[in-house]
């Protein structure tokens, strides 16, 4: 895990690799708690951005094999409101919300995770420190909600060198400035897989 401390010397950028945001994903405790690190890590949602989540929200493509979850209220860069998007939704995390819905006895119109945004922080906070305790490495303890969405961007940035601007429009990010402080090095294997590309 990479770690860096941020201006305010209150709260650190930490970006997980694939198997540390694996560690994570086994580590909570429940379904829920499970589901809220794969909304934030893998399709890549903010802490308030879960809680409005519905099972409604998920829309299969017209391709009929692909499906994008629709944010109602994205971050508002404007002044004009919190923006919706289309984030895209791997397979497996619609099955896996089609899952929890289905055993919450969930509607269409019901929140998905009713939490606070508050509370989706704390969730993430708590699992890494299960890892943190479960491996004795401190550097779990910095970890938060943010730095799932971070892990989203880098993986698909960096690791898998997607299109940027795809990338911002599935995560709802205005300009390359905005998308810019996502990024790191690339990891050693990343490195080794561009050069033995050649």
């Amino acid at each position: 895990m990479e770690i860096e401390r941020n201006a305010n010397h209150h709260s650190y950028k930490c970006w997980l690799t694939r198997d540390e945001y694996r560690q994570l994903r086994r580590a909570a405790p429940d379904h829920r708690d499970a589901l809220v690190i794969r909304l934030g890590g893998e399709v890549g949602l903010r802490s308030f951005e879960i809680p409005q989540i519905q099972p409604q929200h998920v829309r299969r493509t017209d391709d009929g094999d692909h499906y994008r979850l629709r944010v109602p209220r994205g971050k508002d860069t404007s002044g004009s409101g919190g923006k919706p998007r289309n984030a895209y939704l791997p397979a497996e995390v619609e099955s896996d919300i089609h899952r929890y819905a289905r055993t919450h006895d969930l509607g269409d119109s019901d929140v998905l995770v009713d939490l606070s945004p508050r509370s989706v922080q704390r969730v993430v906070s708590e699992t890494a420190e299960l890892v943190e305790q479960d491996t004795g490495n401190p550097d779990w303890g910095k970890v938060s909600a943010h730095d799932l969405r971070r892990y989203f961007a880098h993986q698909l940035l960096v690791e898998n060198q997607m299109n940027p601007r795809v990338v911002m429009k599935v995560g709802g990010w205005e300009n390359f400035q905005s998308i810019k402080p996502y990024l790191s090095k690339p990891s050693e294997s990343t490195v080794n897989d561009a050069f033995d590309a050649l």
